[in-house]
C-alpha cells in the first residue's frame, strides 16, 4: 500500500501542470451546477421549508477522512441532493416566513458569479480599480435612492461602503466613535464610556459594543413599551443619560434602530438625535431589514430624521433581492472611520497610497475590519440594472401587500389578533387568550384542565401559542419564528421572499387554522 500512495503521488506530482481554470472545463461543469440549481428552485415548494434532520445526522453519510483521489462533479452533485439537500432550512421558499427574508434573485446570483469568478480582492483602488469606483457609484446610486442627505454620499464629502453584515457596520462605526472621543479624554478613560439603545435592538449591538471595550455594566438597553409602540423615546433617553453624567460617566453612541426584529418597531430619529447633539453622541441607524423599504416614497418617512445622523446602514440582502453578504453603510465623515481603522505597511503602499487619494481611489481596506474584501458592488449594480429603481420598488409593495392580506386574513377570524402594529411586511399575531382557554377546557374537559390553573391566563396563552407554532412548523408546510415583546409571545409572519406570491399566503393561513383545529 506504501509503494501505491507513493506512486499515485508521483503521478499527481507530474501533472502540476493541469489548468485549474480550464474555460471548456469551467464551461461544462458551470452548466452542470445552473441546471442543477435551476431544477432546485422549480421544485422548491415541494421540501420541507425547514429541515427536518435530527443533529449529527451528516456525520452518519459522509466518510471520516476527505477523499485521497478525485471524485467528479456528477458524483459532488448526487451527494448534495442526497444529502446536504435533505438538511437545508430553505430559505427561497415561497413557503418561507420566518426571521426576516434573504431575498435572492437572479440578477443577484448571476452578480455573486461574476463577483466569484473575477475573484478579486479589491482592498485599494490599485489592486483593483473598477471595484473601488464601482462601489463608489453604486453606493451614491443606493444613497440617492433613499433620498439620503448629500452629506452621507462621495459627491458631499461623506461616502459609502458595503460591509458583510450589520455586525461589521455596528463594529466599525463603534471603533471610530470611541477613538474620536478618546482622542480628547485619553485611552485611560475607557472604561467611562457608555453606549445606548433600546430593549428591542439587535443583539449585534451589544456583541460589537463589547467587542470594541465598552464595559458591560455601561451598555444601556433601555425599556420600550407599549404606548411608543416599542420604539425608543427620547425622554427615556435623556433621563438615562443624565444619570450617567451625574455618575461621571461619557455618553458615547446611540443605535437608533427603524424596523426592530422583533415586531419592526421604528425608533424616532429627530428627537433621538435632538437629544444626543447635547452631549456630542454619535447615532448610528440600523436599518437593516426596514432599509429597502424605504426606497419608496411612501415608505421613506421611516426615516426622517436622517439628516440628523452620524451614519446608517441596512441589508440589500435582506430585502433588496441581492444574495448574502450585503450590508451598505454610509457615513458623514469618513475621516473618522479611516483614523480608527487604517494600516499602511510597505507592503501595501503604491503611487495612491502616497498621495492625497481622490475620490475614487478610495482605500476601503480602511472602512472595514478586516483587509481583504470581495466585489460585492458588482452583485448589487447588476441588481440595479437588471431591474430598475421602478421594479425594485414594485416588489417591495407586493410584500407589503401581502403582508396586509395576512393581517385581513388574520383579523378576520375571532380566534386570533394581531398582537402588534403592522409596519413594512411583517405581521404579528396569536391565538386570543379566549380562545386558547375555550381550546384548553374543551381538550381537558375530563378534569386534567385543573394542571394549568397554577398558571396565568397569560402564560396559558403563550404556552399554548408556542405549541402551535412548532406544530406548524414540524409539518414542513410553512415555516414561521416567534417573538415575546411586552411579556407577549407572537407567531411572526414575515411576508417578503421572491417567489411567494398571494396564493402562498393564503395557503399559510389555511396551515395555521388548521392546526389550530387539531389541536
Amino acid at each position: 500500500m506504501g509503494s501505491l500512495t507513493s506512486d499515485l503521488e508521483l503521478e499527481y506530482n507530474s501533472n502540476s501542470s493541469i489548468n485549474l481554470l480550464d474555460s471548456e472545463e469551467f464551461r461544462r461543469q458551470g452548466h452542470m451546477f445552473v441546471d442543477f440549481m435551476a431544477e432546485y428552485y422549480k421544485n422548491i415548494d415541494k421540501y420541507p421549508v425547514r429541515s427536518q434532520v435530527e443533529p449529527g445526522y451528516l456525520k452518519k453519510r459522509l466518510p471520516e477522512s476527505a477523499p485521497y483521489s478525485p471524485e467528479s462533479v456528477e458524483t459532488i452533485l448526487q451527494d448534495v441532493q442526497e444529502h446536504i439537500v435533505p438538511g437545508i432550512t430553505h430559505w427561497q421558499s415561497p413557503n418561507y416566513f420566518a426571521y426576516f427574508p434573504a431575498t435572492s434573485s437572479v440578477a443577484g446570483i448571476v452578480g455573486e458569479m461574476l463577483s466569484s469568478g473575477f475573484n478579486v480582492v479589491g482592498l485599494d483602488w490599485i489592486s483593483s480599480p473598477a471595484a473601488v469606483e464601482l462601489e463608489n457609484i453604486v453606493m451614491d446610486w443606493l444613497g440617492q435612492m433613499l433620498d439620503l442627505p448629500k452629506s452621507f454620499l462621495f459627491s458631499g464629502n461623506g461616502g459609502g461602503v458595503i460591509q458583510g453584515t450589520t455586525c461589521e457596520a455596528l463594529l466599525c462605526t463603534l471603533t471610530a466613535a470611541r477613538d474620536r472621543v478618546l482622542k480628547k479624554i485619553g485611552r485611560e478613560n475607557i472604561s467611562k464610556l457608555v453606549v445606548y439603545s433600546s430593549d428591542q435592538t439587535h443583539c449585534a449591538f451589544q456583541k460589537a459594543a463589547q467587542i470594541v471595550g465598552i464595559d458591560r455594566k455601561n451598555i444601556r438597553a433601555i425599556k420600550t413599551t407599549k404606548s411608543s409602540s416599542y420604539g425608543l423615546s427620547a425622554e427615556s433617553v435623556l433621563s438615562q443619560i443624565n444619570l450617567d453624567v451625574e455618575a461621571e460617566l461619557i455618553p458615547l453612541f446611540l443605535c437608533a434602530t427603524v424596523g426592530t426584529t422583533a415586531i419592526t418597531a421604528v425608533d424616532p430619529l429627530k428627537p433621538l438625535c435632538d437629544v444626543a447633539k447635547q452631549f456630542g453622541i454619535w447615532v448610528h441607524v440600523d436599518a437593516a431589514y426596514a432599509g429597502s423599504a424605504c426606497i419608496c416614497p411612501e415608505f421613506r418617512y421611516f426615516i426622517d430624521g436622517v439628516e440628523c445622523v452620524d451614519s446608517f446602514s441596512f441589508n440589500p440582502h435582506k430585502w433588496l433581492f441581492t444574495t448574502l453578504d450585503c450590508c451598505c453603510l454610509w457615513v458623514k465623515d469618513p475621516s473618522c472611520l479611516l483614523s480608527a481603522l487604517s494600516t499602511n505597511p510597505q507592503y501595501l503602499k503604491n503611487e495612491a497610497t502616497d498621495q492625497e487619494p481622490k475620490e475614487q481611489e478610495v482605500g476601503y481596506k480602511d472602512w472595514q475590519i478586516t483587509l481583504c474584501r470581495r466585489f460585492r458592488s458588482l452583485k448589487l449594480w447588476v441588481v440595479i440594472r437588471n431591474f430598475g429603481v421602478a421594479n425594485l420598488r414594485n416588489f417591495i409593495r407586493s410584500h407589503v401587500g401581502m403582508a396586509k392580506l395576512f393581517e385581513r386574513l388574520v383579523t378576520s377570524d375571532k380566534r386570533f389578533e394581531v398582537a402588534f402594529p403592522r409596519n413594512f411586511s411583517l405581521v404579528c399575531f396569536r391565538v386570543t387568550p379566549s380562545a386558547v382557554m375555550d381550546k384548553l377546557r374543551t381538550k381537558y374537559k375530563n378534569g386534567t384542565y385543573d394542571q394549568y390553573r397554577q398558571f396565568s391566563e397569560e402564560e396559558r396563552t403563550n404556552e399554548f401559542n408556542r405549541e402551535l407554532l412548532e406544530s406548524i412548523n414540524v409539518s414542513g408546510k410553512v415555516f414561521m419564528t416567534h417573538a415575546i415583546v411586552g411579556g407577549i409571545y407572537v407567531l411572526r409572519f414575515a411576508a417578503g421572499n421572491s417567489m411567494t406570491m398571494e396564493s402562498h399566503v393564503r395557503a399559510a393561513w389555511t396551515v395555521v387554522q388548521e392546526h389550530l383545529e387539531a389541536f
